[in-house]
């Protein structure tokens, strides 16, 4: 009988959600809806000096806004409960002692003070920093250099303790990866772990084993830099007696600088002016504000898309794929074992992309909400939805529906004057008063009828119309751009044309003048 299919993301409350991190919860997901199986969000808390209040929240809200919902969740409950590792404290000390007995894992009594100076005294030339593994760990105190009797006593004492992984001496280690194949360690090249800190919390190695385990998990999905841990968690899983109950791994590829040279980092963005961040993270502490792709103007269809192509293909030319045919494509086997380089120009025609195909009714809630952030009222929801469909072709951001088209709701703050002004003369001029004077008489108001009447007065002023459109757009929307000038006309309505035509010709009238 095949195992349940179930995977998990489990992030720390750290601060704001890495574009890696989303993928990786990404790649979970869409294996797991492909084989039927359930996703789960496990939040790993069990380093109490780095939890940042707010984190947990922003992690749900940010997967909220990828449309990634989990199964099993401290938000959404479920049969395995509870998901934060800190509420599981107290079922983690039974395995760290299991190990201790068994011979696996030993107590370590070392001071703070201790670890320094053992990091001075042992530091040589070949060995700039030096861990505590298996050479070293006979010369510290601990249980394996104190006596059975003394070691009782200090634990009947109470004396603050740690207990380590006892890792053995150059041994290899095996397991196949479903990205890289079979991926091998020496054990010698790895230092005993702490498995349970002094404060009676379990570090990742343990805990994340034992929740594993617990949660009967399936599939363990994480990325590359995780691969160093992987000998200590293939002992722990022999040796508390679970290795038939190992879930499979893949280490996924990293997110690369757009150079190449090293995983794409936060700074990087900042130095190059975009996001790494889902969407925005404040640091509490700090008050400081990392921008996000939710923020910058991405729709989160565009966001998982490009997500999903940073190291995946289906081995195809397709490159738009919604969520559900990306279930449907998603193999594991064609997860590259290198890594993605990111490329924002990249990521922005994906974003263009789906603005582009996306309709005005699934653009509008996004949309009206930039404009409102703006303190832009829209008041008509027919013309935001026609401003839509007008502009969105010149959108490669949502932010741009407002320099592409907030003069369907507004005045232009500004207008491009000095581009009339050269060639405008009073038969210019002369042409505009009766075109404000017709379109105030006219009965009729859709483009073909405006564009009619524009032509034929042009024509009994001996004007070419070419001519006469920089201008008209100009007066209607402030510069040189947007859509077809008497769709905006049309769709502004009558008393903003007018106006708009009246207000520059009177500029530009006086300028003449003057």
């Amino acid at each position: 009988m095949s195992r349940k299919i179930r995977v998990r993301f489990a992030p720390s409350p750290t601060g704001g959600l890495h574009l890696g991190g989303v993928r990786t919860v990404l790649f979970n997901y869409l294996f797991a809806k492909k084989q039927g199986g359930e996703f789960i969000v496990r939040i790993e808390d069990t380093d109490q000096t780095r939890f940042v209040e707010g984190a947990e929240a922003y992690i749900f809200d940010t997967l909220a806004w990828c449309g990634i919902i989990p199964d099993e969740s401290p938000l959404h409950g479920g049969p395995f409960a509870p998901y934060r590792q800190s509420e599981r404290k107290a079922g983690y000390r039974q395995y760290a002692e299991q190990l201790v007995k068994d011979g696996y894992a030993y107590y370590a009594f070392d001071t703070p003070a201790d670890l320094e100076a053992m990091r001075v005294e042992f530091k040589t030339a070949e060995n700039p920093s030096p861990q505590y593994n298996q050479l070293i760990r006979e010369k510290m105190r601990n249980s394996l250099t104190l006596s059975e009797a003394e070691t009782k006593a200090l634990l009947d004492a109470g004396t603050p303790h740690v207990i380590r992984i006892k890792m053995p001496l150059n041994e290899t280690i095996s397991f196949t990866d479903m990205i890289r194949g079979e991926v091998s360690f020496n054990t010698s090249q790895v230092d005993d772990k702490v498995l349970l800190k002094a404060d009676g919390m379990p570090t990742y190695h343990l805990a994340v084993v034992v929740d594993d385990y617990l949660m009967k998990i399936s599939h363990a999905f994480r990325g590359e830099e995780w691969l160093p841990s992987a000998p200590v968690h293939l002992l722990l899983w022999k040796w508390l007696g679970w290795q038939a109950d190992m879930p499979e791994w893949a280490h996924l590829p990293l997110i690369l600088k757009p150079d190449g040279n090293g995983k794409l980092s936060k700074r990087d963005g900042d130095r190059l002016g975009f996001p790494v961040f889902a969407s925005d993270w404040t640091d509490p502490k700090t008050n400081e504000t990392t921008i996000g792709f939710k923020q910058h103007g991405f729709l989160p269809e565009a966001f998982v898309n490009l997500l999903a192509m940073l190291g995946w293909n289906d081995g195809t030319d397709q490159e738009i794929f919604s969520i559900e045919e990306l279930i449907q494509r998603f193999s594991m086997d064609r997860v590259h074992k290198g890594g993605a380089k990111f490329d924002y120009e990249k990521a922005k025609w994906y974003n263009h992309e789906w603005i582009k195909k996306s309709s005005a009714i699934e653009l509008a809630n996004a949309v009206s909400k930039i404009y409102a952030d703006k303190g832009i009222a829209i008041n008509d929801e027919s013309l935001l939805l026609k401003m839509i469909d007008a502009v969105k072709d010149r959108c490669t951001l949502l932010n741009d529906f407002i320099q592409q088209g907030s003069f369907f709701f507004q005045m232009p703050e500004s207008i491009d004057t000095a581009a009339i002004q050269p060639k405008w003369d009073e038969k210019k001029n002369q042409f505009f008063v009766e075109l404000i004077r017709a379109y105030e008489l006219s009965t009729l108001w859709e483009t073909h009828d405006l564009e009619r009447e524009f032509k034929e007065l042009a024509a009994a002023h001996q004007l070419k119309p070419g001519e006469l459109m920089l201008p008209l757009r100009i007066m209607l929307v402030g510069g040189k751009f947007g859509p077809g000038v008497f769709d905006i006309a049309a769709a502004i309505g009558k008393t903003a044309t007018v106006h708009r035509i009246k207000l520059v010709t009177g500029i530009l009238e006086q300028g003449a003048r003057t």
